[in-house]
């Protein structure tokens, strides 16, 4: 019988989301969305120098706002004496040993290594310490740090996206999991926690695949069932360049702050890097009901800020008069002229910041933008145009009248004409925008 579906997003809080850590969150809370399972989100804290209280209120700020909202709240500096019961079993078990090269020797055995062509492998050599020369250590004022002892195998997983990962622990070194100082490190508190909160399925980066290795290991060596895993592919930039030192000028809330759309940005990190185009979904069940994680390739995926806007405009303009009624309010639309200033500004504006310009040019008028050759043109027509209230009708009959009078057609009638009502080239019809305009421009 399988095992209830559980995921998690775990990040720590030493900083904001940003979109690469949305790309793991999402796809964990896709996968258990899609098969009714439980979304954990553990904040990965136990680095208690750099984890604020800011940063973990940010990212609960963050993912309610996307509504990835989580069915369970794990947080690991919660959970010390769970990882001090792990170790004492490991070290019981002969799996925990402890060590005390400084940085310094342990960079010399790495260079040595190096210089001879052989892997920079830990040598194990603390495994043949005696309790007296672990004593003399400790006297000499060392702290010892805590390493497992791998079994050298063949470690090997079918991955949801790479596909059959085979890594000779021979490769990889004995990893540290508690440090000299008491810390207890990602690869060991994530493995104890996901073995206890019974994860099944893990997404994380392909810069995590040689720690899921390890992890398997520790799992196993705790009785533990591996869950299964996938490791998506990286961002980078839209011309194919590193991200990772811009991804914090890629902060969701930065983001928001430009106007991007929740569902825009869903939209956008579900399907970029898959097989299956990016479309633009109506909500959170659409997106997990067509999620394949196995869609997705391990090829560098190109992610550029910009595509999140052409998804938002999308967003923006099928939004019900209802959903943007007290934004509207808020810029000091009159209630009586808000429907309507909504319906006929809504195709113009990429995000919603963007009704505020509108406000202000159908408010105070805008600076006309006439060319020097209308001058004239523009201000005969002007003489002819009919005092406020304009109707939807207006705008036929003025340049009718305008028409007749100056024997201009075309582009050559309207596109003056709208430059110096409105200042622009583009905007709403002109028959749906004159209505709501307050003021006459002076030519």
């Amino acid at each position: 019988m399988s095992r209830p579906v559980v995921t998690r997003f775990a990040p720590s809080p030493t900083g904001y989301i940003h979109v690469g850590n949305l790309r793991t969150a999402l796809m964990n809370y896709l996968i258990a969305r899609k098969a009714g399972g439980t979304f954990i989100l553990r904040l990965d804290d136990t680095d208690q120098e750099r984890s604020k209280q800011e940063y973990a209120d940010g990212i609960m700020a963050d993912l309610d706002w996307l509504g990835l909202h989580w069915d369970r709240l794990e947080r690991q500096s919660l959970r010390y004496d769970r990882y001090g019961e792990a170790a004492d079993r490991l070290r019981a078990d002969g799996r925990f040993y402890e060590c005390f090269e400084s940085p310094t020797e342990l960079d010399l055995k790495r260079k040595k290594l190096l210089g001879m062509g052989r892997p920079p492998v830990y040598d194990r050599a603390a495994l043949a310490l005696s309790e007296d020369q672990k004593a003399a250590l400790r006297a000499e004022g060392r702290a010892g740090y805590w390493r497992f002892l791998l079994d050298r195998t063949r470690i090997e997983w079918n991955d949801g996206i790479i596909g059959p990962v085979s890594i000779d622990a021979a490769s990889v070194s004995d990893p540290v999991l508690i440090r000299a100082d008491g810390q207890v490190l990602y690869t060991f508190a994530s493995s104890v926690d996901d073995v206890e909160m019974g994860v099944t399925h893990i997404v994380r980066g392909a810069d995590h695949v040689t720690n899921t290795a390890t992890q398997i290991q520790i799992m196993q060596a705790m009785g533990g069932t591996p869950p299964a895993f996938a490791h998506h592919s990286l961002l980078t930039g839209a011309q194919g360049e590193e991200l990772s030192k811009r991804l914090g000028t890629l902060s969701l809330r930065d983001l928001r702050a430009r106007g991007v759309e929740p569902m825009a940005l869903l939209s956008l990190m579900a399907r970029l890097g898959s097989s299956k185009p990016v479309e633009l979904a109506s909500s959170l069940d659409e997106l997990a009901a067509g999620f394949d994680i196995e869609s997705f390739g391990a090829a560098p995926t190109k992610f550029d800020a910009e595509d999140l806007f052409p998804l938002t405009r999308g967003v923006v303009q099928g939004l019900a008069f209802d959903a943007v009624r007290e934004r509207i309010a808020a810029l000091g639309v009159p209630e009586d002229e808000a429907e309507r200033f909504w319906a006929v500004t809504r195709g113009n504006i990429t995000v919603l910041d963007d009704l505020g310009e509108w406000w202000t040019l159908i408010r105070d008028g805008a600076e006309p933008a006439v060319d020097a050759a209308d001058q004239a043109f523009v201000a005969e027509a002007l003489a002819l145009l009919p005092p406020r209230p304009w109707s939807d009708a207006t705008w036929g009959e003025w340049t009718g009248a305008v028409k007749a009078a100056t024997g201009r057609k075309g582009k050559d009638l309207f596109m003056p004409l709208r430059k110096a009502l409105t200042g622009r080239a583009r905007g709403p019809e002109m028959a749906d925008l004159m209505p709501l305009l307050h003021k006459v421009p002076a030519v």
